[in-house]
């Protein structure tokens, strides 16, 4: 499908190649297939577990990239399409293992993250390592109850979740939440042959109001997850566009149903420094039958919207092109007029008997002004001879009167 080259971004392989070639998978694999392909190779290419071989780091950065294509549907249906240029352009962010980043950039993850800058993590390949070979310590968790905690960062507890045929037919529900806002992984784990637990699922954490939470729902129907992160790069790519990517981070979950028997389930810590507080519940569908035709619904309504804004998107873009085309010819237009306006005014000022004239280099002044018609002689007002002061006649009120006048 696509030949090999040299890949841009830091995140990319030098090397690219097909990535159902890297997962060792055909192209016509599940989800579930693709996903656990991606596990075992990360786990057996960690560079945690190949110090010693340098080549290791580039094989496990390549299975990440390839993983980051085939378990997005989108990206995906792109690749198969039209091989890698389909995704030049695409923001193709790696997930970041905390375990291999020093204290520093560390430091630096966590203060993007406050800032509200996606960072995706990966689960510490110890955790999934020990998990796959059934070393962890299982507490059981029964349908209707819950369970508190403090789990350290990088490390997971696990919950045993058993559930009869009437409760698997009913469906279930298992939500995290953490009051202190604490950042966590809620994982899904299946049986496998060797008698350990291979990840199946993985909810990160979100906030909602004033604390963080994650939520499994298992009823018998397509439920979604929001991938916030799709939004957040749309943002950072186009701000005034992002409005129509803020429904294409709903993603289909992978397991819409559970049967009877126990389900391991487990709280990752994703905090960057302290533990993470958090409480964990399981709950029977059948108390919340009106719940879960609302989730239904109102989910069918966000893709019948997705699907509209879609379209919409197309509509909008060309009024957009069209009123930046119109607003650009009312500039011009506007400051034609102005120009014409001031061009008449100048000539108006041009009919005027004053002119202006400019003496030889050299003068005492650059220029003056003179009349064309005869020179006006001085009113009386001014001073002139006609206008000779006549102050010598007395007036009535400049009656010098002494004492002799008013004897007389």
């Amino acid at each position: 499908m696509a030949s090999s080259g040299k890949m841009e971004g830091p995140s990319a392989p030098a090397v690219r190649r097909d990535p159902y070639e890297v997962l060792s998978v055909p192209r016509d694999s599940s989800d579930q297939e693709i996903k656990s392909a991606y596990r075992k190779l990360a786990l057996k290419y960690h560079p945690d577990k190949n110090a010693s071989n340098p080549e290791a780091s580039e094989l496990f950065k390549e299975v990440a990239y390839s993983y980051s294509i085939l378990s997005d549907r989108e990206k995906r249906r792109q690749y198969d399409t039209a091989g890698f240029e389909a995704l030049e352009n695409e923001g193709m962010d790696m997930e970041i293992d905390l375990s291999n980043l020093g204290t520093v950039n560390t430091m630096f993850a966590a203060l993007f993250s406050k800032l509200g800058v996606p960072i995706k993590t990966t689960i510490s390949p110890t955790v999934l390592e020990e998990a796959m070979n059934g070393t962890v310590t299982v507490r059981p968790l029964p349908v209707g109850t819950s369970a508190t905690g403090k789990v350290d960062k990088q490390c997971a507890h696990f919950f045993g979740v058993t559930i009869s045929e009437e409760q698997a037919h009913s469906g279930i529900v298992v939500r995290v939440t953490s009051p202190a806002q604490s950042k966590f992984k809620l994982l899904y784990f299946e049986q496998e042959v060797n008698g350990g637990y291979g990840l199946a699922l993985q909810e990160d954490s979100q906030k909602t109001g004033k604390v963080t939470s994650a939520g499994m729902y298992f009823l018998h129907f397509q439920v979604y997850r929001m991938d916030s992160t799709v939004n957040a790069l749309a943002m950072a790519k186009d701000p005034e566009a992002a409005f129509f990517k803020r429904l294409e981070g709903l993603q289909p979950c992978e397991v819409s149903a559970l049967k009877p028997g126990t389900h391991i389930f487990a709280v990752y810590g994703d905090n960057f420094f302290k533990p993470a507080s958090y409480m964990i519940e399981a709950m029977c569908a059948k108390s919340y039958e009106e719940t879960t035709e609302r989730l239904k619904e109102i989910e069918s309504k966000i893709l019948a919207k997705r699907n509209d804004l879609r379209q919409f998107e197309t509509e909008y873009r060309k009024a957009l092109a069209r009123f930046q085309e119109v607003t650009n010819r009312y500039t011009q237009e506007r400051e034609a007029v102005d120009d014409m306006l001031r061009e008449r005014d100048n000539i108006h000022c041009s009919f005027t008997t004053e002119r202006t004239l400019v003496n030889p280099v050299g003068a005492g002044c650059s220029s003056s002004r003179y009349t064309t018609e005869h020179s006006i002689p001085e009113s009386p007002e001014n001073g002139s001879v006609d206008g000779r002061d006549k102050s010598g006649k007395k007036k009535w009120f400049n009656l010098n009167l002494n004492r002799s006048d008013k004897k007389a």
